[in-house]
């Protein structure tokens, strides 16, 4: 099985203005003429770790990964305001420009999936090719599957669906959602923290295949209300897609290269999402692997770092 490459450092980072309120954290690793490739971070909200950098050969890319809008070591942190899918699809545009790169291949996680489609769809001129992982489509009925009283995922994870259920009163299990949000937008900070903690508190143990059902984050709990509210903000608003977008249009981009990578038991992102995915873009590779949603799973790293691998030889072949 493919593992991950070895840590690699940054030879270039940027601070990049992007409007009058928004600058984005850019950095570049790998080799500065190699095969261009941007990747896209979970979450919203997570931002980009020195993991992320070695899915790639960096003998043989040019890898640029972005903190978008609000998170990582972008500014303001945790700013909601002109803060959509369009600003962050605008943003990966206007970085490839500034760094003078005619067309990368897209690489995007859970919302980073989301994001890297939008991205191509938008603007497939400017993609060589697009890998998706964990796929998240923005639909509402995504959102209700993990973080809604009527979805699924609860009874998958009972012991910690009960610690965010009993955060809210009975009355409000109608839309979790929404009743989270009032209170991460609450003017009262203990009221914010709590909700974020108790909101991440359960999303951020169910990522793997084997976790700890009762651990507990003991994350900085500002760095918690920031992601936290940045991922209700979008959920809220189904992602700023119109429904079925992503499947809607994806012949703007069937003509590119594409793989797939879904973890069987991804409770987060369920498969159903990426088989919805496969059926609308049939020229994709789907690989199910055996693991939940996490990026750095065995299986997972094996079948993304195969296809970061694959397309660096096509592309050599290419060249060739």
């Amino acid at each position: 099985m493919r593992t991950l490459y070895p840590p690699t450092t940054p030879f270039r980072e940027h601070h990049l203005p992007v409007d009058d309120l928004h600058t984005l954290y850019v950095e570049e690793c790998g080799t500065a003429g190699g095969i261009p490739v941007v990747f896209l971070h979970g979450g919203p909200g997570a931002g980009v770790s020195p993991t992320h950098r070695r899915f790639f050969d960096p003998a043989r890319y040019r890898i640029v990964l972005i903190d978008q809008r609000g998170s990582g070591r972008s500014t303001p942190f945790g700013e909601l305001r002109d803060n959509t899918t369009a600003h962050l699809v605008a943003d990966i545009e206007t970085v490839r420009a500034s760094l003078g790169i005619e067309r990368w291949l897209v690489f995007g996680g859970s919302w980073g999936s989301t994001l890297a489609l939008a991205y191509a769809q938008a603007h497939p001129d400017r993609a060589t090719g697009v890998i998706v992982r964990g796929v998240y489509l923005g639909r509402a009925e995504e959102n209700r599957w993990f973080n809604e009283a009527d979805g699924g995922a609860r009874w998958v994870f009972p012991e910690r669906w009960a610690r965010y259920a009993a955060h809210l009163p009975e009355e409000e299990h109608g839309n979790m959602i929404e009743a989270y949000w009032q209170r991460m937008d609450s003017d009262d900070s203990a009221t914010r923290i709590a909700a974020a903690q108790a909101w991440l508190g359960w999303e951020d143990f169910a990522a793997t295949l084997v976790h700890e059902v009762h651990a507990v984050s003991d994350a900085d709990p500002l760095e918690t209300l920031a992601k936290a509210r940045i991922e209700a903000h979008y959920f809220r608003h189904n992602a700023f897609l119109e429904h079925g977008q992503l499947l809607r249009d994806i012949d703007r981009i069937r003509h590119l290269p594409g793989v797939i990578v879904q973890g069987r038991y991804d409770i987060i992102c369920p498969p159903r999402s990426a088989w919805d995915l496969s059926q609308a873009w049939p020229e994709a590779k789907l690989e199910m692997v055996l693991s939940g949603h996490s990026a750095t799973e065995p299986a997972t790293v094996d079948a993304l770092v195969r296809a970061t691998d694959a397309f660096a030889d096509q592309a050599a072949a290419y060249a060739g």
